[in-house]
């Protein structure tokens, strides 16, 4: 199935003015126009979405803005990607990042959620928390309290045969920390991940 290539990406840009610049990917050339155009309307949306939040987060002038992406994963049919915003505000004590994962199951025209990857009925949400759990003793990730585990639609991203969940700043580190980032194997969550969903096509030795 040619959607099963990696789909090609343009970069496009939203400039306004000399310190307010945001790139974002869009898909071009695919052969399902109906699903290019479901990706690049969702990113659009998602990208104007940051600016906003970003713009209205505080009551004084945003000095500056910065805007770009990253493609996590485009093989087997998924593209899972990050679109990140770093907007500083006039006389702020420094600026602030948000960062917006988005995964699309090209064979299914699909968005997916976090539960989405995961059969109907399993507690997806206790089995990742218990990893992460482990992974921030041991790399002694330094909390900003105890860890109360993820949330049902907690940010993620498909990086080959990874499932990385992460945190925004401030969620549960401090600033300084950057975002806290957590690879969990594909082979560490096979019996409860969807066979037919983006994860189960990522276990497959092929």
């Amino acid at each position: 199935m040619s959607i099963s290539f990696p789909v090609s990406i343009k970069t496009r840009m939203i400039s306004s003015g000399p310190k307010q610049t945001v790139f974002y990917p869009k898909a071009v050339e695919m052969q399902k126009r109906n699903v290019q155009r479901f990706i690049n309307r969702t990113i659009v949306h998602e990208t104007q979405k940051l600016i906003n939040e970003q713009a209205g987060n505080m009551p004084t002038t945003v000095e500056e803005m910065l805007g770009s992406f990253e493609i996590k994963n485009n093989q087997r049919g998924v593209l899972s990607l990050s679109l990140s915003n770093y907007t500083y505000h006039y006389q702020a004590a420094h600026g602030l990042t948000i960062i917006k994962s988005l995964t699309f199951d090209l064979e299914k025209e699909k968005l997916y959620s976090l539960e989405d990857l995961f059969k109907p009925g399993n507690d997806y949400v206790k089995r990742l928390s218990d990893l992460v759990s482990q992974q921030i003793k041991q790399r002694d990730v330094p909390l900003l309290g105890e860890f109360q585990g993820i949330r049902p639609e907690q940010d993620f991203y498909i990086a080959d045969k990874a499932l990385v969940i992460y945190f925004q700043l401030y969620e549960i580190t401090p600033y300084v920390y950057g975002f806290p980032m957590f690879p969990i194997s594909v082979y560490d969550l096979q019996d409860i991940i969807e066979e037919s969903g983006p994860l189960g096509r990522m276990v497959v030795n092929n």
